[in-house]
């Protein structure tokens, strides 16, 4: 059913990308694009980084620090770090749950601003009814012309001293035709603690793969073009209207231009 879905090329004949196309893609890699959706306030979230373990580097040639298979591993994780600082509670209100931030008059958010950032999603839409799932908007929007599927995922490297006291939510989709922004969704397992986030320290990590799993990401900052947020604003909102956005990937390979990244001058 994806056969020729994310085909940049004239088909071959088993409408399938020939062995010199893939070769000539793995040499030069895939190219992944960044930018935020909004100017607004974007001086906040810190562009992404890629990871690099928070420890002296071993220079001897056995150590786990000069494993090929561990650079190789870690290089294709780039990390989105939080844009706030927030130590919040649950709490309940005649069956209502609602939020506590800890900070209170230390806090540098304002409140108004947090309950426009940070949400409970209806209790309908939880895996589990015991628990509840929190969600932060971002601003993040990925982009490729290269076939490439986007990973979201917990910051599993990175050691912290205050677990979550819960799961990260992940997700899985393709930014050269769904280019949409990124939330981080947390279900929340053990609600007698508190969720703890520092500004500046890691919030989610995403990884892109593509159809050759040996090639390299190179990922630059991308050019806010007509083009590409008129494709934008074309995906934006649609999960109000349909419950399976994935049927609607067809119509927006069909409809997208034949080039969306271009590098920020």
């Amino acid at each position: 059913m994806f056969k020729g879905l994310f085909s940049k090329t004239e088909p071959t004949t088993d409408n399938q990308e020939s062995e010199e196309q893939a070769k000539a893609r793995a040499a030069r890699g895939y190219t992944v694009g960044w930018l935020l959706q909004s100017e607004r306030t974007s001086v906040i979230w810190d562009a992404p980084k890629p990871f690099r373990p928070e420890t002296p580097k071993n220079t001897i040639a056995k150590s786990v620090a000069q494993c090929p298979a561990v650079l190789d591993f870690d290089r294709r994780y780039f990390v989105i770090n939080s844009p706030i600082d927030l130590h919040l509670r649950l709490s309940s209100n005649n069956g209502e749950l609602g939020i506590t931030n800890m900070l209170f008059d230390k806090s540098p958010i304002r409140p108004e601003a947090l309950a426009q950032m940070v949400v409970f999603q209806p209790q309908t839409e939880w895996r589990d009814p015991n628990k509840p799932v929190l969600q932060m908007m971002t601003s993040y929007v990925f982009v490729s012309d290269d076939p490439v599927y986007i990973n979201q995922l917990p910051p599993f490297l990175h050691y912290s001293s205050v677990p979550r006291p819960g799961v990260q939510i992940n997700g899985r989709f393709p930014i050269d035709i769904w280019p949409r922004a990124l939330q981080w969704a947390f279900e929340w397992h053990d609600i007698s603690k508190d969720l703890v986030l520092k500004r500046g320290e890691p919030l989610f990590y995403v990884q892109f793969e593509g159809p050759d799993p040996s090639a390299s990401v190179r990922l630059i900052e991308a050019k806010r073009t007509p083009e590409l947020m008129s494709h934008i604003d074309s995906i934006t909102g649609v999960t109000e209207y349909v419950s399976q956005t994935y049927q609607l990937f067809k119509n927006a390979r069909e409809r997208r231009p034949e080039r969306l990244l271009f590098p920020k001058e």
